[in-house]
């Protein structure tokens, strides 16, 4: 499931995706820290987030102001210092309301509740329709091509022949496995809103990688994993430290 984070501190926003993916059932796909940035976000990519961490206090403004600029049917769990937003946050799809500082604790058991609640809104569907139902939720289009430029020239690269995204020197590069190098216009946590989750696992902040395209992986430095790939990037592919338990599990799905 994806999450979306919104939160101004740099800090408590990485924590918060560290402590949110510990849960190998959610990906953070992208952190934002405005409204004006939020709102353009969403108006493009509301159909990719299951569920929305939002702080109440952002850099331009308290974040109620997104609801007034766009129509979100997305659950939130508000993230804040201050407890007198309470009732104001449940009129906002608001699904729980966690004061800062936060424990892991608390961001599990919102994430649990978040569980909870979709599970119990699926067993109210009747069974004439969960088979449709679930093959439009549970599986949604996910992007089958993308476009690389050099120069006056567009290519077609097809999902299924790239074996993996790497940011290099601060552009993001296509590699394929017939052994072409391509850059790509767009951030990695646009790509990890359009890609099957099934298909590519984003190993750190820097790579997604084809499940095609792993040999093998073993242990590395300070509990982190290194991978053995088809095909290689100039970067060293490792796994971070606290995505090797939830990239095992994937392996094995």
């Amino acid at each position: 499931m994806n999450i979306l984070v919104v939160e101004d501190e740099p800090h408590t926003a990485q924590l918060l995706k560290e402590i949110i993916e510990q849960d190998k059932d959610f990906m953070v796909i992208n952190m934002l820290d405005s409204i004006a940035e939020t709102v353009g976000y969403l108006s493009k990519y509301h159909q990719n987030i299951d569920l929305l961490f939002l702080d109440i206090n952002l850099s331009d403004g308290h974040s109620f102001e997104i609801f007034k600029h766009i129509d979100i049917d997305i659950p939130v769990v508000f993230c804040t210092a201050y407890d007198e937003y309470t009732l104001q946050a449940i009129k906002q799809n608001g699904i729980d309301y966690i004061l800062k500082p936060f424990m892991d604790e608390e961001i599990h058991k919102s994430l649990q509740k978040y569980k909870k609640l979709v599970g119990k809104i699926q067993r109210k569907i009747l069974p004439d329709f969960q088979s449709a139902i679930h093959k439009t939720t549970s599986r949604p289009a996910y992007q089958e091509s993308f476009l690389t430029q050099h120069k006056e020239k567009s290519t077609v690269v097809y999902m299924k022949d790239i074996a993996l995204f790497a940011i290099e020197y601060e552009t993001v590069y296509i590699y394929t496995f017939d052994g072409r190098r391509m850059p790509v216009f767009k951030n990695l946590d646009y790509i990890a809103s359009v890609c099957d989750p099934d298909l590519f696992y984003r190993i750190n902040r820097q790579m997604f990688v084809n499940r095609n395209n792993i040999l093998s992986f073993e242990p590395y430095f300070n509990r982190k994993a290194v991978l053995h790939l088809k095909v290689e990037s100039e970067e060293k592919p490792i796994v971070s430290r606290l995505k090797v338990a939830p990239f095992k599990d994937w392996v094995e799905k």
